[in-house]
């Protein structure tokens, strides 16, 4: 069964065909989230975080959509990227993206693309169970629409391998796609922003578990410093492990970790940062830390900082 249909949503014309009456199909209860298109009533809830509140949202819609989703459609651009659970900044335009090899696909709530085939790759979503541009071709398709760093920071979500770090650690799950996929993708046919994916390409690193770490990390490149090292495993002098940094300069014992409002929020992570933090700077290491407003609004004072430490090590 369509995933759609699945989460309760159905096509007029199907339910005419099942021999269902129109005072059911059409009953008041029912939302009319696409033309032709009946649904149960889904709600968000309010107290989700803004950028989850948002997935989901555009999510469900994709899924309501699905059952009128023409052959060889799939959803692309911005949805497939949330579809794969990829980091992106909040939404202006929150309409779900469709492409077709024929012609673009019209209806309220959508923004149809024709696209030609060797420019996409579709797959079936292994969750969902939806048409969707592959992770790779997705990454491609966001250059003319996102900044160049949340390309880049797509770019490092696409390619990390989650692992448990350590001496110990081991990989959790594999990367979703590779450098090669993405160099591929951003040089088949002629697309929108090739340029800037070129760029991209060679600013993508491995080891980044999130868009503002990638952002720190770019921060202090493009503000002249030099790159920092990414989920860099730090051990002492006995050869004891004492934790995993976002950023670092090994070489000065300087690291970089930005504070989440998960790291707020959980207790349990709250008290680990605390005794991993401990540890490191016991161990002779400058430690860093950057919340989103630091990063995002006050970028400038973020490179300060860190050039003063490097200064003062070197």
């Amino acid at each position: 069964m369509d995933a759609g249909a699945q989460r309760g949503a159905f096509t007029v014309a199907d339910a005419r065909t099942r021999g269902i009456s129109r005072r059911r199909r059409d009953r008041a209860e029912l939302e009319r989230p696409f033309y032709g298109v009946r649904a149960e009533p889904r709600p968000v809830r309010a107290e989700v975080h803004l950028l989850a509140r948002e997935r989901a949202a555009i999510v469900e819609a994709a899924l309501r959509f699905s059952v009128r989703m023409n052959d060889g459609g799939c959803f692309s651009h911005t949805t497939a990227a949330l579809l794969w659970d990829l980091p992106l900044p909040v939404l202006a335009d929150t309409r779900i993206h469709v492409s077709t090899p024929g012609r673009a696909p019209r209806a309220a709530g959508t923004v149809g693309h024709q696209i030609r085939p060797d420019l996409v790759t579709v797959v079936r979503h292994p969750h969902f169970g939806i048409p969707v541009s592959d992770p790779a071709t997705t990454w491609a398709m966001l250059a003319p629409m996102i900044s160049a760093y949340d390309l880049i920071a797509v770019g490092d979500a696409l390619v990390r391998s989650p692992r448990v770090a350590g001496p110990f650690g081991h990989v959790i799950s594999p990367a979703q796609a590779d450098l090669e996929e993405l160099r591929r993708a951003a040089r088949s046919g002629r697309r929108l922003g090739a340029d800037v994916l070129r760029e991209a390409l060679e600013r993508i690193r491995t080891g980044v578990a999130s868009r503002p770490e990638t952002w720190a990390r770019l921060l202090l490149v493009d503000g002249g410093l030099p790159e920092p090292v990414t989920d860099h495993d730090v051990y002492g002098a006995a050869g004891e492990f004492l934790g995993c940094v976002d950023l670092a300069y090994p070489q000065l014992r300087i690291a970089i970790e930005y504070e989440g409002d998960q790291h707020r929020t959980d207790s349990a992570q709250w008290q680990r940062d605390l005794e991993k933090h401990e540890r490191l700077m016991d161990a002779g290491w400058r430690v860093i830390r950057v919340a989103r407003d630091q990063l995002f609004r006050y970028p400038l004072q973020y490179v300060d900082r860190v050039r003063v430490a490097l200064s003062t090590r070197r």
